[in-house]
């Protein structure tokens, strides 16, 4: 079997396997599984993990050992592992992914996979937002499960609120994208603005949660978003970034997609299906 069509097939297997159990409660019991402190059970559960994922490299990683499935997937990585472009005219990627859908956002509507369209709006519940990215530039970003899961500023801005949007947990891998309408849209998220310095356009940075995965933490605020948050949704803050500091993680992988003004070009090095690091070119000011 060609390595293509393995992936096609284990990517299968992982959307029936996923997709057809309760996700919540999947995703309950695997962030309480992979809390556990025991270097034994963690070793274990890394020798299988690597079955089924060959491309999980910790070579970059500051620590080697892990107490547990917890520490090892929100790994920090080794002092300049990741250089941030300097061109004030490029914002960067904030995390490390595959580069998925991507283009103009026509009027209102954006693409999750060919064929399969959805709205600003049901994205980010809120029209006002909606009317700041109308005819703007998205780029999806999808973080593997092996890959480094924190994230971090695109450009130097601040954040004066979240928008956490509560939903489901759906697998978000590409043949998920190809089956689930408006997946992106019904699964947990967060809507964060960006003030973005020197009078520069809107970004907007949209995490999305899925299956085993669905908790984000924000170094700017107290509580865990995830899925037993009873919080209010709208979540006042008040935090400053430089371009490339790190804004929180991920307990697993998942994706952002990012909205960015119309003002806002692709870089010519962004193409579907690449593999991206935080710190690279992904947009750029004309």
């Amino acid at each position: 079997m060609s390595p293509l069509k393995q992936l096609t097939q284990q990517e299968r297997i992982n959307f029936l396997l996923t997709n057809r159990i309760p996700r919540r409660w999947a995703t309950l019991f695997f962030g309480w599984f992979s809390r556990i402190e025991n270097p034994l059970l963690c070793k274990v559960s890394l020798a299988a993990w690597k079955l089924f994922a060959d491309d999980l490299d910790l070579h970059e990683s500051k620590q080697t050992r892990f107490k547990s499935l917890h520490e090892c997937f929100i790994r920090e990585l080794k002092e300049g592992a990741r250089p941030i472009d300097a061109d004030p005219q490029v914002m960067v990627s904030p995390c490390d992914a595959v580069v998925g859908a991507h283009g103009r956002i026509e009027n209102d509507t954006l693409f999750q996979a060919k064929g399969f369209p959805y709205e600003a709006l049901d994205l980010l519940g809120d029209p006002e937002r909606v009317a700041r990215f109308r005819d703007g530039t998205y780029v999806t970003l999808r973080l593997k499960s092996t890959m480094y899961h924190r994230f971090h500023a695109p450009y130097d801005c601040a954040v004066r609120e979240v928008n956490y949007i509560s939903g489901d947990t759906w697998n978000v891998n590409p043949i998920a994208l190809e089956r689930v309408e408006r997946l992106f849209c019904k699964n947990e998220r967060a809507v964060i603005d960006l003030e973005v310095s020197e009078s520069r356009p809107p970004l907007t940075l949209v995490p999305i949660a899925a299956i085993l995965v669905a908790s984000l933490r924000l170094h700017f605020l107290e509580q865990n978003l995830e899925l037993r948050y009873k919080g209010p949704n709208r979540i006042a803050c008040d935090a400053a970034f430089t371009k490339g500091e790190e804004m929180g993680y991920f307990q697993h992988g998942s994706t952002i997609v990012v909205l960015a003004h119309k003002d806002y070009q692709l870089h010519e090095a962004v193409a579907f299906g690449d593999r991206i690091r935080m710190g690279q070119p992904l947009l750029r000011l004309p």
